[in-house]
Order: C-alpha cells, then structure tokens, then sequence
C-alpha cells in the first residue's frame, strides 16, 4: 500500500524580474520552500500533473489525457531551462494508466516526450534534478472540447485509489499540480491578473474546500480566470486526490508584468 507524502500546487514560469524585483524574489522564495517540504518527505516518485504548451501535444492531437511513459526525459528546454535529462518510471505510468482504464478513463501514453516548462521548471525546485523519478501527467486546457472538471476530479480519485492501494508498501508518492493562476494567453485581456479570484481560489482550497469549485463549468473559469487560468484544474485534481486535507498557501503575487497570478499551496498531509 502506497502513501501520498505529500501534495502541492504551484505556478511554473520565471520571467525577468526587474519589472517586479521584490515579488519575484518572493515568487522563487516560495518555490524553495516547496522544494524544502518536498525534500523533507523522502519520496520515493513524483506524479506532476501539467498541461502541455503544445511543444509536444499539438493541434494535431488533443487527447483529454496523457501520461508519459518513459524511464527517462529529456526536457524540451523552453524558458531557459537546461536540457538535463532526468529520470521517469515506465512502470509506474503503465500501471496507471492500465487500472485507469478499467475505471474508464483512457490515458493516452506519450513515448519520447520532451517534457515543457509546465514539468521542468518546478523541478528545478520541487525535488534534487534527477534525484527521484517524476511521472508527467498532462490534461488538456489549450483546445476544445476540454475535459469537465467533474471529469477531472474523477479521474483524480480513481488515480488516489490506485495509489494507495496498488502500489508497493511503504512506497512514498509526491504529487505536485503545476500551472496558474489567473492568465490571458493571445486573446484580449492579456496581461490581466484575476487577483481576487486567485486569492478566493487558494484560499478555499488551503480550506479544505475544494468541491466549491468542483461544479464550476470551464467556460465560466475561462471568463473568471482567463484561458490559462483553467490550470486549476490540476489544482483541483491535487486537493481531491488528498480529500479532507487542509492546507496553507506558500505565496502567491499578482504579476501583470509577468501576465500571471502566481501562487503556490502546500497540503497538510
């Protein structure tokens, strides 16, 4: 029997900070301190759910759902990131992927993907670069039809009970939600920062009470929140796989300069 050791949010760009210099010190102070409780769980494997900036998934594909089913990555290395491969877990993706589909749920399996900044940039802080094998599982925000948040938050406890109930005993799982807050990415509106819905949103969440959002329709989060706001939705599939938990946010800025709200939210596990 598994254990989820611990459970996280946080955005995942880094922009020039001048424009903002002591938020952005802000922003990657909070990073580091996820990165310090992350360390601090010993874990065994890290399931990242991203959505993909469509480096890899592009408008020829767009599956709802997609893990990655490789022993090792190679980061597609946007954003400056260095292209350092670093360890995955084909066995651990298989599995999941296999006992998903007897729930109902399709995962598409993505061999040879180059992981984007949604995956690697919080690497960079979440877990020692190749320390432990980290598992990307992508859902699609970027083109319609996008699965329901219902959808998501089902697929997100099916994923808790194969956790904690199929993998190895003793083995300590980390899972991290990567993306958000409120953005406008190419449609008007851009550079707009949804500060109260971001702070309402973490607040709630660090509440315990997620499934305040749980009957929200994605149109209504795309108006709320913007395109790229619709990330939460690994957010939300992150508190509903530790339901009852409460926790406590870790930062969060209002960026404009950066087009973002930025935040970040650790679960008391």
């Amino acid at each position: 029997m598994g254990k989820i050791a611990c459970a996280y949010a946080t955005s995942h760009i880094l922009f020039d900070p001048a424009p903002a210099p002591e938020a952005a010190r802000r922003i990657v102070a909070g990073m580091q301190e996820l990165g310090r409780r992350a360390a601090e769980a010993r874990l065994d494997m890290l399931l990242i759910i991203s959505s993909e900036h469509m480096f890899n998934i592009n408008l020829q594909v767009q599956p709802p759902f997609c893990i990655g089913v490789s022993d090792e990555y190679e980061p597609f290395g946007d954003m400056g990131i260095p292209r350092r491969k670093f360890r995955g877990n084909r066995e651990f993706a298989l599995s999941l992927a296999r006992f998903t589909a007897e729930q109902g749920f399709d995962l598409a399996l993505c061999e040879g993907i180059k992981p984007d900044h949604g995956i690697t940039l919080p690497l960079l802080f979440i877990k020692p670069w190749g320390s432990i094998p980290a598992v990307p599982l992508y859902v699609n925000i970027n083109m319609d039809p996008l699965p329901s948040l219902a959808r998501c938050l089902a697929l997100a406890d099916a994923i808790r009970r194969w956790l904690i109930r199929q993998r190895p005993a003793g083995e300590r799982i980390g899972v991290l939600a990567s993306g958000g807050l409120s953005h406008w990415l190419n449609i008007p509106g851009a550079g707009t920062v949804a500060e109260d819905f971001d702070r309402a949103f973490i607040d709630r969440l660090a509440a315990g009470n997620y499934a305040e959002y749980a009957g929200l329709p994605v149109e209504e989060i795309r108006q709320r929140a913007g395109n790229g706001g619709l990330e939460i939705m690994n957010w939300m599939m992150m508190a509903a796989m530790v339901p009852g938990a409460t926790g406590e946010k870790i930062y969060y800025e209002p960026m404009p300069a950066w087009q973002t709200g930025l935040g970040g939210l650790a679960m008391h596990i």
